[in-house]
Parts: structure tokens; sequence; C-alpha cells
């Protein structure tokens, strides 16, 4: 699960970095401002959480349940926010519809609220 969460983190990093440069560059002119503060949002969430990942799996064994289930919140977390993020705001600027996603940026988030809240219970559950 260490290697897991390292390797996910870092890819997640990198394409933050690139992202960030292809929101900054690339897509500056085909975005009005508030598309390119939504795409933004994604890509300073999804580096956030990379950086977590990588964090923690050089902090914890990684080796329980709740450190599991938290490292695959926040993975499938940041997979569902940012990227649903970025192809609605992607979309949008081309002019196609895809409302269809709107429901998976919440749930995203959602997944990234459960693993704050498994990593605060797996610091209380070590105190008890």
């Amino acid at each position: 699960m260490v290697l897991f969460a390292q390797v996910v983190g870092s890819l997640l990093g990198l394409f933050a970095v690139i992202l960030g440069a292809f929101g900054a560059h690339a897509l500056k002119k085909s975005l009005n401002e508030d598309q390119l503060k939504s795409f933004e949002t994604g890509v300073k969430y999804q580096m956030y959480h990379a950086i977590l990942l990588l964090v923690l799996s050089f902090n914890l064994n990684l080796d329980t349940d709740v450190q599991r289930y938290m490292i695959y919140c926040f993975t499938f977390g940041i997979l569902l926010f940012s990227f649903s993020i970025y192809l609605l705001v992607i979309g949008k600027s081309k002019g196609k519809n895809m409302a269809f996603l709107g429901p998976v940026t919440p749930l995203g988030g959602l997944l990234l609220v459960i693993g704050w809240g498994l990593l605060c219970y797996n610091f209380i559950a070590n105190l008890i």
C-alpha cells in the first residue's frame, strides 16, 4: 500500500503540474474567468492531495484497513473531483454538454472528506 500511495501521489503531482501549465497557457485564451478558476481549483485540490498521499506514505505503514480505505478515498476522490472539473470546464468551453458529470464532482469531494475523516480516526484510534 505504501508503494501504491507513493506512485499515485507522484503521478497526481506530475499531472497537476502539467494540467496547471496547460490551464495557465493553452486554455487561458479559450476559458472565461470563472471557468479558469474552476480549472485551477481542480489543479489545487489534486496537488494538495498528491502531496498528502506522499506524506502519508512516508509516515504511516498503511497496513491497517482504515489506512488502506483512507488512501483509496483520497485517490478515487481526487480522480472523481478534479478530473470531473477538468472535463466539465473543457467540455463547456468547446460547447459540449457534459452535465452528466455534475454529480461526479461532489461524489469525489465526499470521498475526500471521508479520507480526511479516516485520517483523523486513525490518529484518535492510536490514542485510545
